[in-house]
């Protein structure tokens, strides 16, 4: 298992940025592909984003394609998750997890962080 850490919410006003932060500590953080979800109030928790163990293949969510970009740097044990355009909808909790291999499907992934809260305003 491989303990995850998020950082980088807050509050922005809509048309703004924010760039995530998941720090991974326990077993090799390159062995496992990384995924970005998150979880309005009164909504079920959503894919955002996926990301190989190597950068090269990368998924996004319809709602966050051309804002949002996932990157790692494996030397540093850590995923982002940089998000522009923001808007009020995109107001979440959002979460870092780990998988085997990138998947849009929430069940494969095995270890979850606590989560960072991200508010928009409009």
């Amino acid at each position: 298992q491989v303990q995850l850490v998020e950082s980088g919410g807050g509050l922005v006003q809509a048309g703004g940025s924010l760039r995530l932060s998941c720090a991974a500590s326990g077993r090799s953080f390159s062995n496992y592909a990384m995924g970005w979800f998150r979880q309005a109030p009164g909504k079920e928790r959503e894919f955002v984003a996926a990301i190989s163990w190597s950068g090269v293949v990368r998924y996004y969510a319809d709602s966050v394609k051309g804002r949002f970009t996932i990157s790692r740097d494996n030397a540093k044990d850590t995923v982002y998750l940089q998000m522009n355009s923001l808007k009020p909808d995109d107001t979440a909790i959002y979460y870092c997890a780990s998988t085997r291999v990138p998947t849009r499907q929430l069940r494969e992934y095995g270890s979850w962080g606590q989560g960072t809260q991200v508010t928009v305003s409009s």
